[in-house]
This record gives C-alpha cells, structure tokens and sequence, in this order.
C-alpha cells in the first residue's frame, strides 16, 4: 500500500509503498477515506512525541470501510466507521467504568502504532469504532477527528458548561472552532483568542461574541473587562505556557480551567499558581472522549442541531500532508485540512 512514512524530523514524508497491514484478531483492517492533518501529527512530525520516531507512519483522524475482520471483531465487512483516536481496550477499570479515553492499554495508530496516513490501517479493538452516518461525508468525519470530539467532551464532561456562561478560548485552530460551535450550541457566550486577525475575524463570523487579539493585547484583563469580572470556563486549545497562563488569569472565582492542547517537548511549564490558588479554580486536563459517546454526537450532527462544515477547509492528496504539517510551524488559515486523495 502506498502510505507517507516519518523519515527524518522536520522533513518532509516519504510516499512508499509498504507492506498492507495485518489484521488483528480483535479487529478490522480499513481502507481509508479520509484522515485529518492535525497538529498532534505536527507534534510528532517534529520529534516532539516520544512514540514517533522514525519509520513512523502518523494519522489517527481517519474513517473508512472494512476490508477485512479479525475472528473476534464486532465489525464485518463493508462496514463504513469512524474511529476515535483512542481505542481504549474494553475491559480495564477504566474502560469498565466508561472512561475508555483514559486506558492505560489504550492503541492510538499514527502514535505508537502505524497510522492512517496510507491506504489501509489496522484497527484493534474495534468495539470502539462506530457506524459512519450516510449524510456525513468521510472527509468531514475525518476533519471532526479528535478536534470536534475532544472539545464536545472538554464542554460537556470536564467543564460542564451551562447556558449563559462566558467561555474563553484560546486558540482558533481545529479545536478552538470546534470548542467555538459547540459552546455555542450549548447556549454559552464565547470570548476567541489568538495572534493571526484574519481568525479572528472567522471565529466572529461563526457566531463568537467576542475576540480578543494577543499580539496587541493583555489577554486576561481584556476577557475580564468583556466578560464582566472573567469567564466561567476556559478551554486552552494551543498547550504552550502563554496561553495556559492567560487561560487561567482570564477567570472569575471558581472559574474551570479545561487544557486540551497537548503540551510538547517534556511537558514542563511554568503556571500561576497563584491564581488558582486565590480564585479557587479547577484545573481539568483532558484528552480525546470515550468511544460510547460517538453515537450521540454523531446522531446530533445528522440532525443539525450544529453545523460543523466550517471545520472543513481543504482536501489534499497523500503527498500535501507535508505542506500541512510544515505550515503549522507559523499562523495557519482557519480550518482543517484532509486527507482523501491515497493515489497521489
């Protein structure tokens, strides 16, 4: 199969054909769709994820149709799915418990095992895959990848975001519009941060009440002075010491931190404190969303109780996820950029 490998960091990949997967007793063998360019990938791309290395095929933001079933799969074939990035295990006290996006078994293809960067992936434990909706396309299902679903569980589950709520979000990438159209949905009124203007102004254009630009800006005091005294939630989307700090400084008393952007390198930063501890915040850390909630997401979706499309920007081939991941290193446009084309 044709698939685009992790050669050398910061490089651009290598379209190779590779052996086709095999498939797994506990699981399905996909062809693939569509899969999302995401920034996690850019993360690995640059050597920052320790289960990337090279040879490493990236791509967990993918959907598709089964060409192959494992004896012990819960899939047949023909089947159209989506996957959540986590394949949590099914039988561990989390899974049990229906945290599944917290299994310490978990397999996350394209980080510690090969992606969906290439024509077929192999999906263990795929009682964690859903039935794709016939009037979601796959490339906007690959675009809602971890981006939609890790933000509908940051607001649903962690923060537990009422209506009338102010929510701050810092970042406008994949996971901030989803955070924005979600919040949004739920009633809240929603404060955008971010550096790039012309982001600024999409995220206003989808119904943000507020924006808040941070390379002319203080960026807490400006929410608090929008919101009245500081939001009721905030969602940092981007995982850098900047914006987690602003995120939490930007909040009322009691007020719910939630950090979805994955922190790189070691993960070390430095944060206030002091703020949390005078203000009494929550701090929730958050990461994907566990596989029994897709159904009602997606099922809400069909519906069109949100709109989602705006997520979707651009499709490319195989060969233009490089020039995704290298763009990442500066301001991107708005939207998420998809894989559909395998051939090239």
């Amino acid at each position: 199969m044709r698939a685009a490998v992790v050669r050398d960091f910061h490089a651009d990949l290598s379209i190779e054909t590779v052996d086709d997967p095999v498939c797994p007793d506990n699981g399905v063998v996909l062809e693939v769709a569509a899969c999302g360019v995401c920034r996690s990938d850019f993360h690995g791309w640059t050597g920052e994820h320790p289960k990337v290395h090279c040879g490493s095929i990236l791509g967990h933001e993918y959907c598709g149709t089964v060409v192959e079933a494992g004896p012990q799969a819960k899939h047949a074939i023909g089947d159209r799915l989506i996957a959540p990035f986590i394949l949590g295990c099914g039988d561990c006290p989390a899974c049990r418990t229906g945290a599944s996006n917290t299994c310490e078994h978990a397999i996350v293809p394209g980080f510690g095992a090969p992606g969906a960067y290439a024509e077929f992936v192999a999906v263990p434990f795929d009682h964690n895959l859903v039935h794709l909706p016939k009037t979601l396309s796959p490339a906007l299902a690959a675009g809602l990848g971890c981006r939609v679903t890790t933000a509908w569980h940051a607001l649903t589950d962690r923060a537990a975001v009422r209506a009338g709520e102010w929510v701050a979000i810092h970042g406008t990438g994949g996971i901030g519009l989803s955070a924005l159209l979600l919040a949004k949905m739920l009633g809240a009124r929603v404060v955008v941060v971010d550096i790039v203007a012309d982001k600024l102004t999409h995220a206003l254009s989808l119904g943000a009440d507020a924006a808040v630009n941070a390379s002319d800006s203080d960026v807490p005091s400006a929410i608090r002075d929008i919101t009245g005294g500081g939001a009721q939630v905030s969602i940092e989307a981007l995982g850098i010491a900047a914006t987690t700090n602003a995120s939490l400084e930007c909040l009322a008393t009691l007020g719910r931190h939630v950090h979805v952007g994955m922190p790189a390198g070691d993960g070390m930063m430095h944060v206030n404190m002091r703020a949390i501890y005078a203000k009494q915040l929550a701090f929730y850390g958050t990461r994907g969303m566990p596989s029994w909630k897709y159904p009602t997401l997606l099922d809400m979706i069909e519906r069109g109780d949100v709109d989602l499309s705006p997520m979707l920007d651009r499709e490319v081939a195989l060969s233009g996820a490089s020039a995704e991941l290298r763009a990442m290193k500066g301001p991107t446009p708005p939207g998420t950029a998809v894989i559909t084309d395998f051939s090239q």
